[in-house]
């Protein structure tokens, strides 16, 4: 493929087009409009010269699975010289173990020396090579976090980000380079573990100062470089390179000088450049005298190792050489963990003796020194110190007594730049995040250990978690959440509790939910707030039920009930309260959400009016959550009644409630749920071009951004139910690969999926592919609902095309009382349809009693109308009639079926719609 006038973001458009993902969905993967998606789509095909997108995306998928990934890995900026033993060395360690730790040092050059041999290995690791620094990293419960950002790893509903990094490296031959990581040690060495075992072909080489101390280390000495060979050593090699690339490159006559120099400095490699960066201004006499004194002045101290004392030294020379206000500047940007603007700096460095044009104008003379580096960004220049570089700032830092004071600054600058950030829509709003988002995250963990902080904290926690929830890095969103409540008073506490619930909610884990929400009752107990505290005792026996199936271990009956009473006395006569009540007795009560621990013997008209009243308090509350989830209580009550429109209605009035809701997590947990029960309700009444609509807001709302399964599930059966094979089999590798990564969750919408891709199979006669996606649906839902559901009516549909008529008739022998729960709330209509239809092709003798109940049920569904007219039509041999019906079926959204209709009419329509079924990718194979 030519990309010679592709730009970057065309090419980041180029690769999600390869995955067939939608425009909403590369939208909500990369941060801009749909708009913008649609321009960069339009600009592809013209310059690839392809007719449409489909040929777009073919290609692009072709070219993906022609390319080998690309090592990930920073680009140093110069050259890497000398190691050729320990490069060759370390690569072969790295072949022959999992887990190989670059160990030594700081400063002895351990980080140059694993990049290395990571690009030298790069061919052996097919999936991908990454690289991960550790430094920014202050909480050991985080390495996971890190490693996902840098394998594109993302939060996955129902499990933590650590194992959706499992998930997304299992079956990968890749290599993971793991860098700095000694200050967070005890996080790396139970990660690497879980890690190597759950991924038995990754492979992971770490520097570390020290060993991980884990028994499948392997562990590799990086040694100061060579001496050896006087001017011809690679110590010697270093020095020259880098005072050649400061201007002045020295000559033969002194390579005697600077070979005692590099002997000096133990060759520590660090040191070595410090040294080449001054080569200019102070010559070889100026070196040997600097060094010789400072070397002289620290003989005597104890040092542990005597390279720590040569880079000690060059630091502490290199230090003293600086003016004192550059002195003060390396200090308070030691500060920072990753790359910073000189706006930045300012912001913390500038107070006695320094003003803003000397941060400025020292910023620069700083990485002339070689002290920092300067890095070109999306948001403009960057500097950074090396590791080692900031830890003697920070050492300094504390000599000089400023530690407190340019914490304290560091820290309200993170507090502003996260107050800035949190409700900007800017384009640029993900960078300017990720560019800010550590140093945030540092200057938490600072000022929560200080009790004289902890107001700070609290704020910078909850901007923290508002930010990650925007992020779309819900498992950080809600651990801030959590922290947040840890740090404020109980009432504030309590609320960024409920906070937390949302986000658990968002993440489908029903546990934390159900732990946070009686959390935050319990704090709110101690604020004394009481009607608070009843409305979340409510508000966790309610997810007890309404979300049973997310849960680990369902709470017990008793236990749920109990809370159901005490909110009860708590909320006295509080409209919130009565409101929250009302549901969780509708949820608890009279299972009106079918909840996996309810009786299945509740009463009808009983489960209907405690939803009703539900909806009426919840209406006078003028809660649009609250009223969603009372309205999704009312869909699930008038479905045991059977009544698919009534459902539909109540779905739809959820969207409607929730569209202009700002996106909270507590609203996005509640949009995503309201738009996946409107996609499939509406499929439960024929109105699939709807249903497709309703699935494509799911599929393009950012918080499904990485979970594929649970965003295309009712998209996938709507178009099944179409036809659409090309489609379906085409996001059905995504929805299968999404839902693999995501650990395999349980539910109805996802066998349904599942069923629905097994269906198209099916219809193409690829039987061997269907037995396999029936074995996705055993594992992605209950195999009563499998039986008795939609698979029913999937596998009648697959019966009847080849014509099986007598087994389609078995398949849907059950009268629909008898299967009442599992066709009721979806299904319905396409089942009685179904039964009508199979009873006449069979000659059934209650064939014409069949359609007229299903005409009964289904009046006002297109879709099963015209089914049932064509039913009926056959049985009248009514060939017009018949024929009408195909105009019905195209009319309402479904080609298969108009195709078939034309299949059944026989004669001169057969090759027509053979013709019909082939456009669809449902001919002959």
């Amino acid at each position: 493929m030519s990309t010679a006038m592709i730009s970057a973001r065309e090419a980041e458009v180029l690769t999600l087009l390869g995955e067939h993902l939608s425009n909403a969905e590369i939208a909500a993967r990369l941060f801009i409009s749909v708009r913008t998606v649609e321009s960069h789509v339009s600009s592809l095909l013209r310059k690839l010269h392809l007719p449409d997108r489909r040929a777009l995306s073919r290609q692009a998928a072709a070219s993906a699975r022609q390319q080998s990934p690309a090592a990930v890995l920073p680009s140093p900026l110069t050259t890497f010289v000398g190691r050729a033993r320990e490069r060759a060395e370390l690569a072969e360690a790295v072949r022959k173990h999992r887990q190989v730790t670059a160990a030594g040092p700081g400063g002895v050059g351990k980080t140059r020396l694993a990049l290395a041999v990571a690009a030298d290995l790069a061919d052996d690791f097919p999936d991908g090579v990454w690289f991960v620094d550790l430094v920014p990293v202050t909480d050991p419960g985080r390495v996971g976090a890190a490693v996902a950002a840098a394998v594109g790893a993302g939060d996955q509903p129902g499990r933590d980000i650590d194992d959706a990094v499992l998930a997304a490296l299992a079956e990968h031959r890749a290599l993971l380079v793991l860098d700095n990581c000694e200050q967070v040690r005890d996080g790396v060495a139970p990660f690497l573990e879980r890690l190597l075992t759950a991924c038995p072909r990754l492979y992971v080489l770490a520097t570390s100062r020290a060993r991980l101390m884990v028994p499948f280390e392997r562990v590799f000495p990086v040694p100061p470089l060579s001496r050896d060979g006087g001017d011809e050593s690679d110590a010697v090699a270093l020095f020259m390179d880098r005072a050649a690339a400061v201007g002045w490159p020295p000559g033969p006559t002194v390579s005697e000088g600077v070979v005692a120099i590099c002997e000096r400095l133990d060759g520590m490699a660090l040191a070595i450049e410090l040294a080449a960066a001054r080569w200019s201004t102070l010559g070889l006499d100026g070196l040997t005298a600097g060094l010789s004194d400072q070397l002289r002045t620290l003989s005597g101290g104890a040092r542990a190792d005597d390279r720590h004392r040569s880079v000690r030294a060059v630091l502490d020379w290199s230090h003293d050489l600086l003016e004192p206000q550059d002195r003060a500047l390396l200090r308070r940007v030691s500060v920072f963990v990753t790359p910073f603007t000189a706006d930045a700096a300012a912001e913390i460095a500038a107070f006695t003796p320094l003003d803003a044009s000397a941060v400025f104008d020292g910023l620069g003379r700083l990485a002339e020194q070689n002290l920092l580096s300067v890095t070109p960004s999306e948001t403009g220049t960057r500097y950074q110190a090396r590791e080692t570089i900031r830890q003697y700032g920070t050492e300094r830092l504390t000599d000089a007594g400023e530690r407190t004071v340019v914490r304290s600054r560091h820290a309200q600058w993170c507090l502003a730049a996260a107050e800035a950030l949190s409700g900007s829509g800017d384009a640029d709003w993900r960078v300017r995040f990720d560019a800010v988002a550590d140093d945030v995250r540092a200057a938490l963990a600072w000022a929560a250990d200080r009790p004289e902080r902890r107001e700070d904290a609290c704020r910078l926690a909850r901007l923290l978690a508002g930010l990650a929830f925007t992020r779309n890095l819900l498992g950080e969103a809600q651990q801030r959440y959590e922290q947040a409540a840890r740090l404020a008073g109980d009432a504030a506490g309590a609320s960024a509790l409920r906070e937390a619930a949302a986000v658990a909610g968002c993440r489908r884990i029903g546990d934390d939910m159900y732990r946070l929400h009686r959390a935050a009752a319990e704090a709110a107990r101690r604020a004394g707030e009481d009607v608070r505290a009843g409305c979340d005792l409510a508000a966790a026996a309610t997810v007890a039920y309404r979300f049973s199936t997310s849960f680990t271990r369902i709470p017990s009956v008793d236990e749920v009930r109990a809370l159901v009473a005490r909110a009860r006395e708590l909320v006295g006569d509080a409209p919130d309260g009565l409101a929250a009540v009302a549901l969780a007795e509708a949820a608890v009560t009279t299972d009106a959400f079918g909840a996996l621990q309810a009786d299945a013997d509740n009463t009808v008209s009983e489960t209907i009016e405690y939803a009703e009243r539900a909806v009426d308090l919840a209406v006078r509350t003028g809660d649009a959550v609250a009223q969603s989830a009372a309205l999704d209580a009312l869909s699930g009550a008038r479905g045991w009644t059977g009544d698919a429109f009534a459902v539909a209605a109540a779905a739809r009035r959820r969207t409607e409630v929730l569209a202009l809701l700002p996106p909270t997590p507590a609203g996005a947990h509640e949009l995503t749920d309201a738009l996946a029960m409107a996609a499939a309700t509406a499929l439960g009444t024929g109105d699939l071009p709807q249903a497709r609509r309703w699935g494509g807001q799911l599929a393009g709302h950012p918080l499904l951004a990485e979970a594929g399964h649970h965003a295309t599930s009712w998209s996938l059966v709507a178009d099944a139910f179409a036809g659409r094979a090309d489609d379906v089999l085409t996001r059905g590798v995504r929805f299968r690969d999404a839902w693999e990564h995501s650990g395999r969750p349980r539910s109805l919408s996802l066998g349904a999926a599942a069923a629905s891709v097994a269906m198209v199979h099916g219809l193409r006669g690829d039987h061997e592919a269907r037995v396999a996606w029936l074995g996705v649906v055993d594992r992605a839902d209950t195999a009563v609902q499998h039986r008795h559901g939609y698979g029913a009516v999937f596998d009648t549909m697959v019966l009847l095309h080849h014509g099986d008529v007598e087994a389609a008739l078995e398949r849907v022998a059950p009268e629909p009382e008898k299967v009442w729960k599992w066709v009721c709330w979806i299904w319905l209509h396409w089942y009685v349809a179904l039964r009508a239809e199979t009873a006449v092709l069979a000659g059934h003798p209650d064939a014409r009693a069949r359609i007229d109940a299903a005409r009964a049920v289904v009046t006002g569904n297109p879709l099963a109308t015209a089914q049932v007219d064509r039913a009926e039509a056959l049985l009248e041999d009514d060939l017009p009639r018949r024929l009408a019906t195909a105009q019905a079926f195209d009319a309402a959204g479904c080609p298969y079926q108009a195709a078939r209709t034309l299949l059944l009419a026989g004669g001169e329509h057969t090759a027509a719609g053979g013709t019909a079924l082939a456009a669809l990718g449902l001919g002959p194979r």
